[in-house]
C-alpha cells in the first residue's frame, strides 16, 4: 500500500531517495520518511503529510551519506503522524527498517518483547519487527542478514522490508513475502524499490525478489539471496522494458488525463501481435497451452477487486456469449473467506492492474490448493500474479500512475475480449462470420476511441453544471451495466461525490425513490441490445424530474429529445461498446473532480497497489 526506495553506492543517497519517493506518490500515502547512514550513525527524518513536507522538514538537517532508505506510508496500524511514520528504529537505535504489508502476529511478539524489557514509541507492527530483529541479533550474536532470516521465520503476515545497520555503510538487507521488492543493479551500486518506477532513471537491470527470499545488498559485492529456510538462490537479472518518458506527464496537467488520452495507443499495444493479420486467428501466447483446459472447463471463476472486478463482469458477458462457458465473477476479498466450492475442472482467472493485489493473490492461492487451473491478467511485468498462475496474459497499458484506473481497465477488457473470441472460435460456439466481423471491429476500435476523446470539451461544459451536486446515479444494461458501475466508482474515487451504479431495470426497485430535480442520472443508452427498454427507463426518470446525461450512439434522435445532455459515441458492435462508453465517464469524473479542487492523481485515502487486506 506504500512506497519503498533505497540506495547504496558512492553517490549521495538522499536526493536519489527523495526523487524516488516522488515517483511513488501515485501509490497513495499519508506520511513519508528517510534514514541515511553515514560515519555519525543513522540520521532519521520523517514527517506526516506529503514528500514535499518531508523535504521542508529535512532542509536544515544533515542528510549526507551514501546509503539510505525511504518510505511513504499508508496507515494501517496507528494514525498518520510523525511517530508512526517509517522508518522505525530498534531500541538501541542501531537498526532502521521500512516495511510494506502487515505483520499479523505482531501483538504476541510485542508482548514477548515487552517482557524482555523492550519499549515502543509507535503504534505500528513495523516497530515490533525491528525490535524482534534487534533482540535476535544481540542474543544470538549473528549478522544482520541472519537475524532478519531468523526473525522472519517467526513472522506471520505480508511484508516487503529493507533494514540497515549503523556503521555498515555499504550494505542493507531486503526481504519479501506477498509484497513486491525490486533491486536495481548498477556499477558498484544498488537501488531498491517497491516497483521499477524510481529505478528506471538509473538502470534497466533488475532482480525481482521472490516470496520468502532475503537479499544481502552490498555495494562492493554480488547480490546474495537466501530463502527463510537458509537455501541459497542465484539472482536472475531481468531487463526492464520501461522508459522514463512513460512515467512523466508528457505535457498533460495530470497523469489521469494523460492516461485517458493514451487509451487508443494502449488498446493498440495490447492487440499488437495477438491477431494473425492473414488468418485473423487470436494468439495469446501466455495461455495457448491452456486453451483446451479453458474450452473443457465446467465454469470460469473470475476473481478481482475494484475496477478489475468491473472488467471481470464484462468478461462474464463475453465468455458466456462467445464461448458458452458458465462464468462467476467474485470479489476476491469475499471469495477467499467464503469456503467456496472449487473443482479441478474449474478455471480461475485473476485480474489485477498491479499484479500484487493481496486479496486476489490469496484467492488464487486458495484455488491452486483446490487443484483448479489458475490464469492471470495483469499489467505489471514481474509482479506476483504472473509468478503464481499457471499462465496468463499481460495487458500492455504501460505504467499507470494515476490512482484511478483508466487505461488499465480498457486493456483488461481488450484481453478478455480476445480470450473469449479465441475460445469461442475454437469451440465452434461463435460463427465464422460473427467472429471475423468482431475481430475486424476490434482491430479498428482504437480509432473510435480517438473519436470519443474529441467530446472532451463538451464533457467539460457538462461537468460545470454538476460539479456541486452531492449524489449521482449511473444506469446501464447488458454489457454496459458494468460500465455504469465503473463510471460511478471513478466519480466516487476522485471527486468524493456519492455515486451508485445500477442495472437500468433495477432502478424501479429502490433507487427511483431518490430521483428529483437535484439528482443527475447518467444513462448509457447505445442503440444496441435492450435500447427500447433503456428508453423506457429514461422516460421514468424524466417523469420524476431527474436531470439526464445520456451516452448515445451517434445519430440517435429518440434519447436526444428526452435527455438534458447527450454525448455521442461511434456505432459499433454491442459487445465492444464498453471500450467506448467508459471514456466519457472517465472524462466526466476527471473534470468534475478538477473543478471541485480535488487531487485527481492522488485521491485521499486511496492507494494504487492494494497489498494489504
Amino acid at each position: 500500500m506504500c512506497g519503498i526506495v533505497g540506495y547504496v553506492g558512492s553517490k549521495e543517497a538522499y536526493p536519489i531517495i527523495i526523487k524516488g519517493l516522488r515517483r511513488l506518490e501515485y501509490r497513495g500515502y499519508d506520511s513519508a520518511g528517510v534514514a541515511i547512514g553515514n560515519n555519525s550513525g543513522i540520521s532519521q527524518l520523517k514527517q506526516k503529510g506529503k514528500v514535499a513536507d518531508l523535504e521542508a522538514y529535512a532542509a536544515d538537517k544533515d542528510s549526507s551519506g551514501s546509503i539510505g532508505i525511504g518510505h511513504t506510508r499508508w496507515a494501517t496500524h496507528g494514525v498518520p503522524n510523525q511517530v508512526n511514520a517509517h522508518p522505525h528504529m530498534s531500541g538501541d537505535g542501531k537498526l532502521s527498517i521500512i516495511h510494506n504489508g502487515i505483520i499479523e502476529n505482531y501483538a504476541s511478539i510485542k508482548t514477548a518483547l515487552q517482557a524482555k524489557g523492550h519499549t515502543f514509541k509507535s503504534d505500528t507492527d513495523t516497530e515490533v519487527l525491528i525490535h524482534l530483529i534487534e533482540d535476535i541479533k544481540n542474543h544470538e550474536k549473528v549478522s544482520l542478514f541472519e537475524a532478519v532470516r531468523i526473525a522472519l521465520a517467526e513472522v506471520i503476515g505480508a511484508y516487503a522490508i529493507v533494514v540497515m545497520e549503523e556503521g555498515l555503510n555499504n550494505e542493507f538487507i531486503a526481504a519479501r513475502k506477498g509484497s513486491p521488492i525490486v533491486i536495481g543493479v548498477g556499477r558498484d551500486e544498488y537501488y531498491i524499490a517497491s516497483d521499477a518506477t524510481p529505478i528506471i532513471e538509473y538502470t534497466n537491470e533488475v532482480v525481482y525478489l521472490e516470496d520468502g527470499e532475503i537479499a544481502r545488498v552490498n555495494s562492493g559485492e554480488e547480490l546474495e539471496i537466501k530463502t527463510i529456510e537458509n537455501e541459497s538462490k542465484t539472482p536472475y537479472i531481468h531487463e526492464l522494458e520501461l522508459s522514463l518518458d512513460t512515467i512523466e506527464k508528457g505535457g498533460f496537467p495530470h497523469f489521469m488525463l494523460k492516461e485517458i488520452y493514451e487509451q487508443p495507443k494502449s488498446i493498440l499495444d495490447t492487440l499488437r501481435g495477438r491477431i494473425n493479420p492473414e488468418t485473423k486467428e487470436v494468439k495469446l501466447g501466455g495461455i495457448s497451452d491452456y486453451e483446451q483446459k479453458i474450452m473443457n472447463a465446467d465454469r470460469i471463476i473470475i476473481v478481482a477487486c475494484g475496477t478489475s472486478w468491473h472488467a471481470g463482469l464484462i468478461g462474464e458477458y463475453l465468455f458466456e456469449d462467445f464461448a458458452r462457458i458458465p462464468v462467476e465473477v467474485e470479489y476476491a476479498s469475499e471469495f477467499r473467506y467464503r469456503n467456496p466450492i472449487i473443482r479441478e475442472t474449474d478455471v480461475v482467472l485473476a485480474i489485477s492492474q498491479s499484479g500484487e493485489t493481496a486479496d486476489t493473490l490469496a484467492a488464487l492461492e486458495l484455488a491452486k490448493e483446490k487443484g483448479a487451473t489458475i490464469l492471470g491478467i495483469c499489467n505489471v511485468v514481474g509482479s506476483s500474479i504472473p509468478r503464481l498462475t499457471h499462465a496468463g496474459s499481460y495487458t500492455h497499458a504501460g505504467p499507470e500512475i494515476g490512482v484511478a484506473s483508466t487505461k488499465a481497465f480498457t486493456t483488461q477488457v481488450v484481453v478478455l475480449t480476445l480470450m473469449a473470441l479465441g475460445i469461442g472460435k475454437e469451440k465452434g460456439t461463435l460463427s465464422n462470420t460473427d467472429y471475423h466481423q468482431l475481430i475486424t471491429e476490434l482491430e479498428l476500435i482504437h480509432e473510435k476511441v480517438e473519436k470519443v476523446l474529441k467530446t472532451n470539451d463538451q464533457i467539460e461544459e457538462i461537468a460545470k453544471e454538476f460539479k456541486d451536486v452531492s449524489n449521482f446515479l449511473y444506469l446501464g444494461r447488458g454489457y454496459n451495466f458494468p460500465v455504469a458501475l465503473e463510471g460511478a466508482l471513478k466519480l466516487k474515487e476522485i471527486s468524493y461525490i456519492h455515486a451508485e451504479g445500477y442495472p437500468a431495470a433495477e432502478m424501479k426497485h429502490g433507487p427511483i425513490a431518490l430521483i428529483d430535480d437535484e439528482m443527475p442520472i447518467v444513462v448509457i443508452a447505445t442503440k444496441k441490445g435492450n435500447y427500447e427498454k433503456v428508453v423506457s427507463n429514461i422516460q421514468e426518470v424524466k417523469a420524476r424530474g431527474g436531470r439526464l446525461i445520456a451516452i448515445v450512439t451517434e445519430g440517435d434522435k429518440t434519447v436526444k429529445e428526452l435527455a438534458d445532455y447527450c454525448i455521442e459515441i461511434p456505432n459499433c458492435f454491442e459487445e465492444l461498446t464498453p471500450l467506448l462508453t467508459n471514456i466519457p465517464l472517465q472524462l466526466l469524473s476527471y473534470h468534475i473532480a478538477l473543478m471541485r479542487g480535488c487531487n485527481v492523481d492522488q485521491p485521499r485515502n486511496l492507494a494504487k497497489s492494494v497489498t494489504v487486506e
